[in-house]
This record gives structure tokens, C-alpha cells and sequence, in this order.
């Protein structure tokens, strides 16, 4: 007779976040960028994880026994136990790092505001380098929209725009003046046929401080698609 699993299905993992990030540092001492960085590497691993249910024809919920309580023979038991328990951690992870981004942001928007009514350097704790005081190179802008999407050959792609990219500027729209992105689609109606500067953050496939990238995106029709651009914006 084999031996019942009831529980086999329900994975125990520790309930708070881990405190380090992708190479042992404590989260406490990442800067603003780098915890986004740090943000776009589990979300990564979260979508590959899930892959590897959906191949094995199991979510979260599908249970891993039988009707009568023991453990299933079609499926790789084992794994998906092992999987699921890392997605959770990483969900634990994601929802630590949301608050810390978002912590992060209000400090950065009020320096930058501070900043510019005194006309005084933003500090550099907040301005993208670590709390520890160590150097990371320029300040980097916070950015305030994500690319989700890229179309083929599309005036979004021309310019070299990539999924996963975070916009910083687009045009004169930045993080004080988006306006829910509402500022982003104005700026492009006008500027039909004519390019727009475009910054963004690339979040670096090792991990650490992103890169910043610049480019000219010109808005225009009968690209083959729909819409001006191309690509699909979500605000940060």
C-alpha cells in the first residue's frame, strides 16, 4: 500500500520576505534603481517559474494526489512542490521590494523637488547611489513608465525602444508631469512626423545599476499597426 500525502499539494515556505538581494547584499543598502533592477530580476524568474508549471499542465492551486489522497504518477510531484515553493518566496520577495520602490520614489521626488526650488545638487543617497555612500556614477532620473510591449516593425522598435525599458524622459514629460502618461500621449499627437528624445533605464541582464540609453522616436502612421508608436506604455 503506498503511502497517503494529503498535503502534498500545499508547499511550506517561510511567510516574510528574504532580506538579501540577487548577490547577497541587504536590501537596506540598494539604491533606488538597483531595487527596481532587483524588482525586474524576480518578476523574470517568477514568469519562468510559471512556465514551468504550465508545462507540466499544473498552477498553484492544482492538487498533486489522487482522489483518494495519494500522490499523483502523471506529474513530476517533486518539482512542481519545489517550484511552487520558490514562487511563493519570490512573491514574498516582489511584495518587499514594491514597498521599498515605492518608499524609494516618494524620497527621490520630494529631493528632486527640494532640489530644484533651492537650486542644490539632489543628495546622492537618493539620486542612485547606495545608503553605504559609495559611488555609482551619474545620477540616474527616476523613471515614471515601463515598456510592456514592442511591436515589429514599428516606429517604437526603429528607435530601439525594448520591452522591460523604464521611461525617465519622453520628450518634455518626466516624473513630475506625466499626469497618469496622459501628458506622454498629448506630446505625441503633436509630434507626429517630428522626433522625440527619449531616456529610459534598461535594467542590465547581471543585475545591478541599469543602463541609461537615450534615442530619437519619431511618431507616425502606416507603419503597419496600429497607433503612432507601436509599443505599450504602463506607468511605474
Amino acid at each position: 500500500m503506498g503511502l497517503r500525502m494529503d498535503d502534498l499539494h500545499a508547499p511550506t515556505v517561510a511567510s516574510g520576505p528574504t532580506s538579501n538581494g540577487q548577490n547577497g547584499v541587504s536590501r537596506d543598502q540598494l539604491s533606488l534603481m538597483e531595487l527596481i533592477a532587483e524588482k525586474e530580476r524576480v518578476e523574470a524568474e517568477m514568469q519562468a517559474l510559471a512556465s514551468v508549471l504550465e508545462s507540466h499542465g499544473v498552477n498553484m492551486n492544482t492538487t498533486l494526489t489522487t482522489f483518494d489522497g495519494f500522490p499523483r504518477n502523471d506529474i513530476d510531484v517533486a518539482q512542481i512542490r519545489t517550484t511552487r515553493a520558490r514562487i511563493i518566496r519570490l512573491r514574498n520577495d516582489f511584495k518587499d521590494l514594491m514597498s521599498r520602490i515605492e518608499v524609494g520614489l516618494h524620497k527621490h521626488h520630494a529631493a528632486m523637488a527640494e532640489a530644484a526650488q533651492n537650486n542644490t545638487p539632489v543628495p546622492e543617497n537618493i539620486a542612485g547611489v547606495a545608503a553605504t555612500g559609495s559611488s555609482a556614477g551619474p545620477a540616474l532620473e527616476a523613471p515614471f513608465a515601463k515598456v510592456n510591449s514592442v511591436m515589429p516593425g514599428s516606429p517604437a522598435e526603429s528607435a530601439g525602444l525594448q520591452v522591460g525599458d523604464n521611461i525617465t524622459k519622453f520628450g518634455a514629460v518626466d516624473w513630475t508631469n506625466h499626469e497618469k502618461l496622459s501628458k506622454v500621449a498629448e506630446v505625441v499627437s503633436q509630434n507626429e512626423g517630428l522626433p522625440i528624445v527619449v531616456k529610459a533605464l534598461r535594467p542590465r541582464s547581471a543585475g545591478g545599476r541599469p543602463e541609461q540609453v537615450q534615442m530619437q522616436l519619431t511618431p507616425r502612421r502606416n507603419w503597419g499597426g496600429r497607433g503612432l508608436l507601436g509599443c505599450h506604455l504602463l506607468p511605474v
